[in-house]
């Protein structure tokens, strides 16, 4: 198996993170493969809806930063990621998420994107964009205000303060918090439902909800330049490197 495990089911595909050894830290070559398999997965008219699941304990620990400080903190380091978000960003189909554990960095930014999210008791949501000397991306910096006000947003996004499953719940990040042993089982369902639904009717539907991507996309973009900014400043690499010292994790 590769780090992102791709499966097809009966109207819908999984994208599992793959690299338990690593927490899940997402590198380019998973970026690209996630990417991919959206891709795939839209132009497939029997794709229905895309679900994204981890293992059990770990969703994911977020960007690997090791891969960042590897690349010299070169701007080009964000570009899978931006590409990546991009593609999200302009889903037709609906996205879904079942999470149990970790769920750190773009792993929960990326919930903001996803149309329903499933999530067991255990799991802990936390962006240290900030703590890193970086910024929020994947255009979390426009959705966490509009979904949970800018109170919580910046408690989540600036102050870098841990979310449990029932604050996400309330805030919400996800959508319902079930046991650790259903999590899997309980996504799933919402897929198979969705996947019997009329195709157009449920795309124009999601359009509607989530409205012109455009000012998402650009967003998208503006966070990507600041980011890839302040991944060259010594502010970052201070952190980065007391971080790399303390943890040898990504983050």
């Amino acid at each position: 198996m590769t780090d992102i495990h791709v499966e097809h089911h009966l109207g819908y595909q999984t994208l599992m993170f793959n690299r338990p050894a690593k927490r899940n830290a997402l590198h380019d070559p998973m970026y690209d493969a996630l990417r991919l398999a959206l891709e795939h997965g839209e132009a497939d008219d029997a794709i229905r809806a895309h679900v994204l699941i981890g293992h059990p304990g770990v969703f994911t620990a977020g960007n690997d930063i090791s891969e960042f400080v590897a690349k010299d903190w070169q701007a080009t380091a964000v570009q899978p990621v931006v590409s990546f978000l991009r593609c999200v960003a302009q889903l037709r189909k609906p996205l879904l998420a079942g999470v149990d554990g970790l769920c750190i960095g773009i792993g929960t930014t990326l919930l903001l994107h996803c149309d329903y999210v499933v999530a067991s008791p255990r799991s802990v949501f936390r962006t240290p964009f900030v703590d890193l000397g970086l910024v929020p991306e994947a255009a979390s910096s426009l959705l966490a205000p509009r979904l949970m006000g800018h109170a919580r947003a910046f408690e989540l996004l600036c102050l870098g303060a841990s979310f449990d499953a029932p604050k996400a719940l309330q805030a919400g990040l996800v959508n319902a918090v079930v046991a650790e042993s259903e999590v899997l089982a309980s996504i799933v369902n919402v897929a198979e439902a969705l996947a019997t639904k009329p195709p157009q009717a449920l795309a124009l539907a999601r359009r509607l909800l989530r409205g012109d991507p455009a000012q998402v996309l650009a967003r998208i973009d503006e966070e990507a330049t600041l980011f890839a900014q302040q991944l060259s400043s010594p502010e970052a690499r201070q952190f980065f490197q007391r971080f790399l010292g303390r943890s040898g994790a990504p983050s």
